[in-house]
């Protein structure tokens, strides 16, 4: 089920000539097969192994400048999906007709698929690890392989397909001691292996952290971030610099274009072609590239799909995504890399243990409950997971304690990096000491 497979398939050129001799001036089909095999373990044993596969179609055509959207899954009626995909078109006031040109590129396929009995034997070692140190938690996992086909193919030549194969995991650890309850969970997104040693390592280390309870302060100091946690404080920063957001007048970035909106001492970038989530081209067939998009603290560029740059100026970025495969491609931030700026590389050096040995006093935040900020950046989080430190020793576990501040104003006042980055969905973040925000603690 590689793309070379689905560059074979007639059905997607099919599609493309029915439109153009229905009256369509332009169409594309994008296309999408998935096989997945998730192996899942409950109270410390193999619960269940499945397989699921799913195939779908996406066309988009305009007449008359007018768009229409169609999709099918499973077997596909070429006839009955163009004329489906015509009648919603007369719904539609007419638009900028916005296809990317190209040719026909295989790309190379991406990752390496793995035996269901390997990720049986990665779960089952997991397990056995944490539970030779802490014999009473039961253990919760998923391990998963799954393979991602996608074709893309319009009326101004595009024909670009490759497989993806992603291997992910996730594990969490319950510790029940009398009327205490804790849950610590972490994972993994990987291509061609996952590191379930590393995985424990997280688990055991956060589980030594909770052995005591303690009280929590409140206040305003120092919060430390987990590179876990940290995504939190990001997912508002995307927010923030999709174009869609900006043309709206939502983005308080908006206005802001090569002027500090961060510390100085941060850098923000996209790379496409490092990490489990790196792609070739978005869904629009616009090439990916690199891109900085905050400089030092400085904020440079917005990221665009091919309707939003026009309306913006700035083009395209490559970052037109559909949200679901019956959805039209919007602006979507992939593989963000949070680094430190170019003078302050060499500063930020520090492990998560130096991190926290550098606090007096303050908060470990690991897990949080609840939402996060939305691209006002107010957010008051409850803290699932968190750490009292004091002089730069971590003293136990708070409960029943409240992050409260604005995301913005945090990053403004940022107080070490960690070396420690990691992928938390497709961000790329390391641990962070940040100041200005509050904690509340009933006890």
């Amino acid at each position: 089920m590689g793309s070379e497979e689905l560059h074979k398939t007639t059905l997607a050129e099919q599609l493309l000539d029915l439109a153009v001799r229905s009256g369509a001036e332009a169409a594309e089909v994008f296309q999408s097969r998935s096989l997945s095999r998730p192996v899942f373990f409950e109270a410390n044993r193999l619960k269940q192994l499945e397989s699921a596969q799913a195939e779908g179609m996406a066309l988009r055509l305009w007449r008359q400048g007018r768009p229409g959207l169609a999709v099918a899954y499973g077997a596909v009626d070429a006839q009955l999906l163009v004329d489906r995909a015509l009648a919603l078109s007369e719904l539609n006031d007419p638009e900028t007709i916005e296809l990317s040109d190209g040719s026909k590129i295989a790309y190379p396929d991406l990752g390496e698929a793995v035996s269901v009995e390997q990720l049986v034997d990665w779960g089952k070692h997991a397990i056995a690890l944490v539970r030779d140190v802490y014999p009473d938690v039961l253990c919760e996992a998923e391990w998963e392989c799954e393979a991602e086909t996608t074709r893309l193919i319009n009326t101004k030549g595009v024909d670009y397909g490759y497989t993806d194969t992603t291997l992910s995991c996730s594990l969490s650890a319950e510790w029940i001691r009398g009327d205490d309850f804790l849950s610590v969970y972490d994972g993994q997104t990987q291509r061609g292996t996952l590191a379930p040693e590393a995985l424990v390592e997280q688990i055991l280390m956060r589980l030594d952290w909770a052995t005591e309870n303690t009280r929590s302060i409140s206040g305003k100091l120092p919060i430390l971030f987990t590179s876990k946690a940290a995504d939190m404080l990001w997912g508002t920063v995307q927010a923030a610099l999709n174009g869609k957001q900006v043309i709206e007048g939502a983005s308080p970035w908006s206005d802001r274009l090569n002027e500090p909106v961060i510390s100085e001492e941060l850098t923000l970038l996209q790379q496409p072609n490092i990490g489990p989530f790196s792609c070739p081209f978005d869904d629009e067939g616009t090439p990916t590239r690199p891109i900085t998009f905050i400089d030092q603290g400085i904020l440079k560029l917005f990221y665009a799909d091919r309707t939003t740059g026009r309306t913006l100026g700035s083009g395209t970025t490559g970052n037109g995504f559909r949200p679901g495969l019956g959805s039209y491609p919007t602006p979507g931030m992939f593989n963000l890399i949070v680094e430190p700026g170019a003078r302050s590389r060499s500063k930020f050096t520090k492990s998560l243990s130096e991190l926290i040995a550098s606090m007096d006093s303050g908060l470990i935040v690991d897990q949080m409950l609840g939402g996060g900020a939305g691209i006002s950046g107010e957010f008051s989080i409850n803290v699932d997971l968190g750490y009292r430190v004091k002089n730069g020793q971590i003293i136990g576990r708070v409960k029943d304690t409240m992050v409260s501040g604005n995301v913005y104003t945090a990053l403004k006042q940022l107080i070490e990096l960690g070396n420690d980055a990691d992928w938390n969905g497709s961000c790329y973040t390391p641990s962070m000491i940040v100041g200005g925000l509050s904690t509340t603690s009933r006890g």
